[in-house]
């Protein structure tokens, strides 16, 4: 299972084990503004990627310093069905799909 301090993992919704990584934090780019963080999600033995983008922080949107990110199994689980409910097929082939959740990883 993963920690809330650590940027890789492995969760199991439904049964289903997932790896996940961390795999952009929140940045500030040239042309789009602010953007939140990114995470990988893979079913392990799976082929397809699903790629779970959260809106930017709203401390970095008041120009607040930036807070360590918070990941947790909760998160990452609601991320996963996010992702499954929104017709990712993790056995199929193809490039990631991306997936927009809000904060809380819905």
């Amino acid at each position: 299972m993963s920690n809330s301090r650590g940027n890789a993992g492995t969760v199991n919704v439904d049964g289903v084990s997932y790896d996940w990584h961390l795999q952009r934090e929140p940045h500030l780019s040239d042309d789009q503004g602010w953007k939140g963080m990114t995470i990988s999600i893979l079913q392990q033995d799976a082929k397809r990627e699903a790629l779970v983008e959260f809106p930017p922080p709203k401390r970095l949107l008041k120009g607040l310093p930036r807070g360590r990110l918070q990941l947790d199994d909760a998160t990452i689980s609601r991320c996963v069905r996010a992702a499954l409910s929104a017709g990712w097929e993790p056995m199929s082939r193809g490039r990631p799909m991306v997936f927009m959740v809000d904060a809380d990883g819905n």
